[in-house]
């Protein structure tokens, strides 16, 4: 007996379509996903104010983004809560890589230890894409500060145990952190003071009203050139000298270990976002990171070129949360 009903195009087609789509397997659907990907504007999240560091740097590559992918990049400024609300909003976009996003130092690697509860996990809530770049911080005193070494500070702040200062631009974030460090590894006792930002802080810093502070060498450098210098570069946390700064000792010729650290920044994208856009994203970041006009901009504020696959990203953002966490509840530090 034959089945009549196989001679039926409609039926026959009707079969094979349902074969294939009961084969098809995820990752198929993911790759056509990317292979599409973007289909529509795609939305950069910046969790700090426009004008900083951060947010130039995100319109850099948001620019070259949206040239390789024929698609609108806009930057969405997110800021407050320490960078917190911005990443938060970043965890809860949809996962198809069309709401990305600034992922740094603080709401990746410290928050988590330093806030009794955050509205995201940063280990689980987001995906790493690509480090864009990374860089060290210079420790300055006044130009006015008696201080002419490291070597005489640390003197000097061992003279007088719990009365010499250094400032931050806020609890928690890498200047805080550095100046924790430095009290820890020196064997130091210093007194911090928090500011609402890095500009204050070091306005406060030239004026001689706190002892020393650690900032980007980007930050600093228009205070340290001219005829009238007003701070003085004592030590940098890098691991080699800053081409920029040759005369700035790091801090193991100093014969104080431990202090290489880097504020840093790259880019995530919420969870269960598709392996393949991921891939996408990554090897566009890493050619936006490669234009020459990136590449001198990241190089002139004394920052490296990072880059590198979202793997490398992630064990990196894994080694500085264990590292800062660490610190945070050693030294008991809270938000106020």
């Amino acid at each position: 007996m034959r089945l009549s009903f196989l001679r039926s195009p409609c039926v026959s087609a009707a079969i094979l379509c349902g074969g294939a789509l009961a084969f098809a397997s995820p990752s198929f659907a993911q790759s056509a996903a990317a292979a599409d990907y973007p289909t529509k504007t795609i939305t950069f999240v910046v969790p700090y104010a426009a004008g900083g560091s951060s947010d130039i740097r995100s319109r850099q590559i948001a620019q070259k983004l949206s040239i390789y992918f024929g698609k609108p990049v806009i930057v969405e400024n997110r800021p407050g809560a320490g960078g917190n609300i911005g990443t938060d909003y970043i965890a809860k976009a949809a996962p198809d890589g069309h709401v990305i996003g600034l992922g740094n130092f603080a709401p990746l690697a410290v928050n988590k230890a330093l806030f009794a509860k955050l509205p995201f996990d940063p280990a689980t809530d987001l995906l790493p894409v690509a480090m864009i770049e990374r860089g060290p911080l210079v420790m300055s005193v006044s130009i006015n500060s008696p201080a002419k070494s490291a070597q005489v500070l640390i003197r000097n702040i061992k003279a007088k145990p719990g009365t010499m200062s250094y400032a931050s631009g806020g609890l928690g974030g890498s200047h805080h952190l550095a100046g924790e460090l430095f009290e820890q590894n020196a064997q130091l006792d210093l007194v911090h003071v928090a500011y609402k930002g890095g500009a204050p802080a070091t306005n406060d810093l030239i004026a001689g009203n706190v002892d020393l502070m650690f900032e980007w060498i980007y930050a600093v450098m228009p205070y340290l050139k001219g005829d009238s210098p007003k701070l003085r570069p004592l030590a940098i946390t890098s691991e080699k000298r800053s081409p920029l700064l040759p005369d700035v000792p790091t801090f193991k010729e100093l014969g104080v270990p431990g202090m290489e650290m880097s504020n840093w920044f790259g880019v995530v994208a919420p969870k269960g976002t598709p392996p393949a856009v991921i891939a996408k994203l990554n090897q566009a970041i890493n050619k936006a990171i490669r234009e020459p006009e990136v590449t001198e901009k990241i190089t002139s504020q004394g920052n490296e070129v990072a880059g590198g696959t979202p793997e490398e990203f992630g064990t990196f953002i894994r080694a500085e949360s264990d590292r800062w966490s660490k610190l945070v509840k050693t030294h008991n530090i809270k938000p106020e």
